[in-house]
């Protein structure tokens, strides 16, 4: 992101009510906001331009906010932070499990909505940055690039994982052989003050394994260490990236 240009924010929920009062704030903190009223709109305004970060509703009618999440998270590599309801616990942890960065239960605190906002930002800038000139982490048969983050086997195809996936990747590899609790992971990863939501760690883990693991059910990179949290087991090796 351009540190000039004004961040990019898709608005999507369908309480015109919430949505048009909220673009006008958002838009005077200094964001560029474009609003969607539902799914179907917002999968439209993605096709003109990618924003830097999405804020979903759960609940809409038609395509749900859950399922655009994911779409979000597989495909797009677009933070995504949840606004929703206080009933919604079950679906505030689903949408943690599923990649979304943050979530704000209704009614919020338009404040605190934009320091989430320009936390997730922050976190999301941190990254997609290298950690050294072009540098790439190899490991294994593996090789994962953070500039361009892209992670690739050994025969150099391209494996997909979301932006979750990629952060939890690169805080092990910054971090090999050490062992990271849920907490210092939550905290690298999804950056939230309250530690409540382990099993989505739990879960962001698993989808992991299943794409770097030969048996995701026997998994030799990244062990469970009991009582204390995970482990990846592995010498990692930092080196230049081939200039383009």
């Amino acid at each position: 992101m351009n540190d000039t240009a004004p961040p990019k924010v898709l608005l999507v929920d369908d309480e015109a009510a919430l949505r048009e009062p909220l673009a006008e704030y958002l838009t005077r903190q200094g964001f560029l906001v474009t609003a969607a009223a539902s799914a179907a709109e917002a999968r439209s305004r993605l096709k003109e331009d990618k924003p830097h970060i999405v804020l979903l509703d759960i609940m809409m009618p038609g395509e749900d906010g859950l399922s655009l999440c994911r779409h979000l998270v597989e495909s797009r590599d677009i933070p995504v932070i949840f606004l929703t309801a206080r009933a919604e616990a079950t679906d505030r942890i689903v949408g943690l499990e599923i990649g979304a960065d943050d979530y704000v239960t209704k009614p919020f605190e338009p404040r605190e909505l934009v320091a989430r906002i320009r936390s997730v930002l922050r976190r999301a800038s941190r990254t997609s940055a290298p950690t050294g000139e072009n540098e790439l982490f190899e490991f294994e048969s593996w090789c994962l690039d953070p500039l361009k983050r892209r992670l690739t086997d050994k025969d150099g195809a391209v494996v997909a994982i979301s932006s979750v996936e990629f952060r939890l990747l690169l805080a092990f590899l910054e971090h090999p052989r050490q062992v990271l609790d849920r907490d210092r992971l939550l905290d690298m990863v999804q950056g939230r003050e309250a530690h409540l939501f382990d099993r989505a760690v739990d879960n962001q883990v698993s989808r992991l394994r299943r794409k770097i693991e030969v048996d995701s059910r026997n998994p030799q990179l990244i062990q469970t260490v009991w009582g204390g949290g995970y482990m990846l087991a592995a010498d990692v090796k930092r080196v230049a990236a081939d200039a383009d």
